[in-house]
């Protein structure tokens, strides 16, 4: 048995497998609220906890001993015993130790190792993890926005995905595999490209010391365009000031917008998709991933209707003599929320099955 986890700033999905040596089902698979918990050991110990067992006959009172007498014996649970484990973690990983980035935590592969009694675990970047389980995705679990061209030569592929936070990872082709690196790159500058660009990041620069990115394309960050909107615009409608306020603001953006209940809130998806589709551009540019870019991440397929009508790609082609080159990229979207977490069970399976040094 091995056990994989996808670790989130909003929430935590775990999942045990009896992983051979390709993609299967989960055994089990549960999700958890990660800000009630202080750590991941402490989620992990009511994942991993079997369920207690019945009350003993002569704890119970007579005439409840007396109906269950017939009745067979439960045996408590046997504990499980995992052969490995691997956790896709939402910050930088260095030496099987992360900090999270939107979450309280410290996150110790070897010290949770030895608590579970877990021979193999590895932590990987959230992304990263994603990346691999781009890999085993079938074409059923993506939506193509852009169809690109199909290299002779494999090249490298780049994965964004933006959703709590944003992050980013590329894949590098090592002449028989992709081979997933992680990256930070959601936290870089973030680079305006017109005048009301230029507007958004000094409203922001007046709240934030450094607005990366992730500031911008993520869930909060969709709130933050809005707020922009509203305070320069002036056009809330009270109604969904009240929805906002009582809700998730994200949520509540994305459903009017979609649905085209309100005009700040298509205004504030449109900036959004333009500038989810500059930054996809970036980093296929600096990844040359000419064999492909995938949106992953908790929004993208929630917004697939707004990423489809044109606004993304034409950000994402945007780059002055390489229009042509980004236009041949394949540009897909990751339908499968549980990316993942198969990633992470991908590796996990390796582990359990790799000689013993």
């Amino acid at each position: 048995m091995i056990l994989a986890g996808d670790i989130g700033g909003t929430k935590t999905n775990l999942a045990l497998y009896e992983w051979v040596n390709e993609r299967v089902e989960p055994v089990r698979l549960e999700t958890f609220h990660s800000a009630d918990y202080k750590s991941l050991e402490e989620i992990l110990e009511e994942f991993l906890t079997p369920p207690q067992p019945p009350t003993p006959l002569d704890e119970l009172d007579a005439d409840t001993a007396a109906e269950s007498e017939d009745k067979e014996a439960v045996l408590p649970p046997e504990p499980i015993t995992l052969a490995a484990a691997c956790f896709g973690i939402p910050g930088p990983v260095i030496d099987n130790h992360s900090k999270t980035t939107n979450l309280p935590w410290v996150v110790d592969g070897p010290t949770i190792a030895t608590r579970f009694g877990i021979p193999r675990l590895q932590l990987l970047n959230d992304l990263e993890a994603t990346a691999y389980g781009v890999l085993m995705l079938r074409p059923d679990e993506v939506e193509v926005l852009n169809p690109g061209t199909h290299q002779k030569k494999r090249q490298a592929l780049a994965l964004i995905a933006a959703g709590t936070g944003l992050g980013e990872a590329i894949l590098f082709w090592d002449g028989k595999s992709y081979r997933p690196i992680p990256s930070e790159g959601g936290h870089t500058d973030f680079a305006p490209n017109n005048d009301y660009e230029i507007e958004l990041l000094r409203y922001l620069r007046s709240q934030y010391l450094h607005v990366s990115y992730e500031r911008l394309l993520s869930g909060p960050g969709l709130h933050a365009i809005y707020e922009y909107i509203r305070d320069t615009k002036k056009n809330e409608p009270t109604w969904l000031a009240e929805k906002i306020k009582a809700g998730d603001p994200a949520a509540e953006i994305a459903e009017a917008g979609l649905n085209g209940q309100a005009e700040i809130a298509k205004q504030a998806l449109d900036l959004f998709a333009s500038i989810y589709g500059a930054e996809a551009g970036n980093l296929a540019l600096k990844a040359l991933s000419l064999d492909g870019v995938y949106l992953a991440g908790g929004m993208a397929p929630k917004l697939i209707k707004k990423l489809q009508d044109g606004a993304f790609m034409k950000s994402f082609t945007n780059k002055g003599r390489y229009k042509r080159l980004l236009s041949s990229i394949p540009v897909k979207v990751v339908m499968n929320q549980q990316a993942a977490l198969l990633g992470a069970a991908s590796v996990a399976g390796a582990l359990s099955h790799a000689p013993t040094s």
